[in-house]
């Protein structure tokens, strides 16, 4: 079964210093506009976002995606049109489905910058609803394993409740992993069943500060049963293309904790 990997290097993604935002774009968004990128299966934006304390984005509006933010560090203030208002910390992930229209802002809570992944996908249909959805993780569940932080509506343990535990609940067949990676551990990750020809999206969150320039810090190594490899430092990502129930392996071969996020696309 055979498994590909593609770069997707930190010094090649869009990047803005705003002052009170610093931000990495993955995919095309805002004035980083690269036909290459635009987006992979229904993931249509990954940006890694800085916002210093007491700064943050208005209120603005969205529909027809699936929205949500994944904190990393400092603290997170979310509003919306809806009546949700609160504060996220580290693990903490706010799923947003936009649907026929919300307006919403973010802003770091606190005396601290809140450092965190907006995530946007396409919904599986037009129209829906607009719902929120909050879901608390631990760095134990996260702790050299995958925790399973958002997967689609009606796949076993997702609820569709503001509050639950499990995943949160997505209308796009996208399903986002995590996991804090220790040195020399290696952790294998299987595509899903099908379709036939599955798609993957892994990225290594730049823990070491905002850089533009070429990533630093820490190091992993993916690996495919049919001898493909590539290595990834802090703020990297790969695009993953490979045959249903193919396995890969992604390895820490750095001195330190590796952070990663994965998503599995049809």
């Amino acid at each position: 079964m055979s498994v590909q990997f593609v770069p997707r290097r930190s010094e090649e993604r869009g990047h803005a210093d705003h002052g009170w935002l610093k931000t990495f774009h993955t995919f095309s968004f805002a004035t980083y506009q690269n036909g290459g990128h635009e987006k992979f299966g229904c993931l249509r934006v990954i940006n890694e976002d800085r916002v210093e304390a007491h700064t943050g984005f208005g209120t603005h509006g969205h529909r027809e995606f699936e929205i949500f933010s994944y904190v990393i560090s400092g603290e997170l203030e979310h509003g919306d049109s809806m009546g949700n208002r609160e504060v996220l910390k580290r693990g903490d992930v706010q799923m947003t489905s936009a649907g026929t229209g919300i307006r919403h802002s973010e802003h770091a809570h606190g005396d601290k910058q809140v450092h965190f992944l907006q995530i946007w996908s396409i919904p599986s249909q037009s129209g829906l609803t607009p719902q929120y959805f909050t879901r608390h993780f631990t760095e134990e569940e996260k702790n050299d394993k995958w925790a399973r932080i958002v997967a689609p509506v009606g796949s076993d343990g997702v609820v569709e409740k503001r509050e639950a535990s499990g995943p949160a609940p997505i209308h796009s067949p996208l399903a986002f992993y995590a996991s804090l990676i220790s040195p020399s551990t290696t952790l294998p990750h299987i595509l899903p069943s099908s379709p036939a020809q599955r798609k993957a999206y892994l990225h290594v969150i730049q823990k070491s500060g905002y850089n533009p320039g070429k990533a630093s810090g820490g190091r992993i190594q993916l690996s495919s049963s049919d001898g493909n490899t590539l290595e990834l430092q802090e703020g990297d990502g790969a695009y993953i293309m490979g045959d249903a129930n193919a396995k890969f392996d992604v390895k820490n071969v750095g001195d330190h904790v590796a952070e990663v996020v994965l998503f599995d696309l049809e």
